[in-house]
């Protein structure tokens, strides 16, 4: 499989590219949406770990990677439980950016296990360290 290098993909008609970006129809949209490369990688890697082929997402970045786990796993309302020791990107993206989004975490110093423990109640929906 080539890897593409392109920004964005060839879009049929102005209908085509509308029902894309609302998820009407599947396909590839621009680079950091959805690409052939990305596609391929995450069906492989799926197929490796012996899950269904469609389970698999390549994405550009580790930043975006967490976002997906996390927002995918806590939801607004929802709540994780983070390692206080984290790059700062992400230390931003869990402080900052995702309790606007409704979800929040309680931060704990992982040089100690039990603080993780003690951190655990009903609301809490993943563990980041």
């Amino acid at each position: 499989m080539p890897i593409y290098r392109f920004a964005s993909d060839v879009l049929k008609s102005t209908e085509h590219a509308a029902n894309l970006f609302v998820m009407r129809e599947l396909g590839n949209i621009y680079t950091c949406l959805m690409n052939l490369t990305t596609d391929v990688l995450g069906k492989r890697v799926s197929l490796l770990e012996s899950a269904n082929v469609v389970s698999g997402l390549g994405l550009a970045s580790g930043t975006s990677a967490v976002f997906y786990s996390i927002i995918n796993l806590a939801q607004a309302g929802g709540k994780f439980v983070s390692a206080r020791n984290l790059y700062e990107g992400t230390y931003t993206q869990f402080n900052d950016i995702l309790p606007a989004l409704g979800v929040n975490v309680k931060f704990v110093d992982s040089n100690d296990p039990a603080n993780f423990r003690k951190a655990i109640d009903a609301k809490i929906r993943a563990i980041f360290l």
